[in-house]
């Protein structure tokens, strides 16, 4: 046998070669083919999952977003309200308190008589103590 002619060793040798990467990529084609299949199909059934959750959540959602706009127009009224109630209770007080005031004021600058106890007594309703006697001589 020649080294290089038709039909020898070496012309042999390079068609297995051939024929040995052709089958290799083929059956890895194929191996990978399969592998992406499975991973496609996985895929599409947790998309198909998650279609399934979210049409379920998408009123759900809806209902709660509604629900929320209402407790918060209520919540808003119902400030409003108490707002207006406390200015108005403020406003009652303050006239009270102008009038009593007023009034303190009036029997202070009546009174004449400085020997006469005070109007008001302390905190807890105690006449004040006595004065030290004077100091013997």
């Amino acid at each position: 046998m020649e080294v290089g002619s038709s039909g020898g060793p070496e012309n042999t040798t390079a068609e297995n070669l051939r024929a040995t990467r052709s089958v290799s990529t083929v059956g890895s084609s194929q191996s990978v083919s399969s592998t992406q299949s499975k991973e496609f199909v996985a895929l599409q059934q947790h998309t198909t999952q998650l279609t399934e959750k979210y049409k379920h959540l998408s009123p759900e959602h809806t209902q709660l977003k509604a629900e929320h706009a209402q407790q918060k127009a209520e919540d808003a009224q119902r400030y409003a309200q108490l707002k207006a109630e406390h200015a108005q209770l403020y406003a009652q007080q303050k006239a009270e308190h102008d009038q009593l005031r007023e009034f303190v004021m009036n029997m202070a600058s009546q009174s004449s008589d400085t020997c006469a106890p005070p109007l008001f007594w302390p905190y807890n309703n105690q006449p004040p103590p006595s004065p030290p006697a004077p100091p013997l001589c």
